[in-house]
C-alpha cells in the first residue's frame, strides 16, 4: 500500500481537537457493542415455556371464527360478532377471562402466599408503631426525670438558702443552738454551698427535702418575721401577712 500523504486535503480536512478521536472511539465501542446484543437477542433459542406463551397470548387475543363449534351454533341462534349476549342484549360482549396456571403450585397457593405477605407487613407495621410509641414514652420520662431532678436541685438550694438565713437570724436573737439538727447548716457545708451535685448531708433523715423546706420555712415566718424568697425581715406578723406577696415558693415566682 502507498504511504497516504499528510498533506493532503483528507487529512487536512480532519477535525483533530483534542479529546475527540476518544470520544469518536466511545461511541463507536457502545454502538457496537449493542449491536452485539441485538444480535445475540435475535440469535437467542427461546426456551418452551416462552413459545407457549407466545402462541397462548397469540390465540387469546384473536377473536372466535365460525370453525369454532361453539360460535357456530351462537351464529345459528342469531348471534352476530360484538352483539351482547341474552335476549334483550343484556348480556357480556367479551368472553370471560381466562386465568392460566402456568406453575407447579396447588390451588390457592398464590392466595396464600398473598395473605402471608400481607400478614407480614401488617405484623412489621405493628412492630413500627409500638417502636416509635416506645420511644415517644422514653422521651417523655427523660424529660420528665430531667424537670424532677431541676426541682430536686431547686429545692435543695431553696432549703440551704434557708438554713443559713436561720443560722444567721438565731445567732443575732442570741440563740446558741437550732430548734432543730437540721436548721443550720454544717460547718463543712459552708465552703461547698455552690456545688449542686453534692448531697446535702443535714438532708438525710426521714423528713423529705421538701418538707423541711417547709418546716423551715414556717419557722422562719413565724419566729423572725422572715420571708426566705423575699429576702425580707419583717417587723411582726401583721407586716408579715401584709406586704409578704405570699406564703409558699409558688407564689413568690
Amino acid at each position: 500500500d502507498e504511504e497516504e500523504d499528510y498533506m493532503s486535503d483528507l487529512f487536512i480536512k480532519q477535525d483533530v481537537r483534542p479529546g475527540l478521536p476518544m470520544v469518536r472511539r466511545m461511541r463507536e465501542a457502545i454502538q457496537k457493542e449493542e449491536k452485539q446484543k441485538e444480535a445475540n437477542e435475535k440469535n437467542r433459542q427461546k426456551s418452551i415455556k416462552e413459545e407457549e406463551k407466545e402462541r397462548r397470548d397469540l390465540v387469546l387475543k384473536s377473536a372466535l371464527g365460525s370453525e369454532n363449534k361453539g360460535f357456530a351454533l351462537l351464529q345459528k341462534m342469531g348471534y352476530r360478532s360484538g352483539q351482547a349476549l341474552g335476549k334483550s342484549g343484556e348480556g357480556i360482549v367479551e368472553p370471560i377471562p381466562l386465568h392460566i396456571k402456568t406453575g407447579r403450585s396447588g390451588l390457592g397457593h398464590e392466595e396464600l402466599k398473598k395473605r402471608k405477605a400481607e400478614e407480614k407487613l401488617e405484623n412489621y407495621r405493628q412492630k413500627l408503631h409500638m417502636k416509635k410509641q416506645a420511644n415517644e414514652q422514653a422521651a417523655d420520662q427523660f424529660r420528665t426525670r430531667f424537670k424532677n431532678k431541676q426541682e430536686e436541685r431547686k429545692m435543695e438550694g431553696d432549703l440551704r438558702k434557708s438554713q443559713r438565713a436561720c443560722q444567721q437570724l438565731d445567732m443575732q436573737k442570741g440563740i446558741n443552738a437550732p430548734k432543730e439538727i437540721w436548721y443550720w447548716l454544717e460547718p463543712e457545708e459552708e465552703d461547698k454551698k455552690d456545688e449542686e451535685d453534692k448531697e446535702d448531708e443535714c438532708t438525710n433523715s426521714d423528713l423529705s427535702v421538701t418538707e423541711k423546706l417547709h418546716s423551715l420555712t414556717a419557722y422562719l415566718r413565724e419566729e423572725h418575721f422572715y420571708c426566705i424568697w423575699c429576702g425580707t425581715t419583717y417587723e411582726d406578723s401583721e407586716d408579715l401577712s401584709s406586704n409578704c406577696p405570699g406564703d409558699s415558693a409558688a407564689d413568690h415566682d
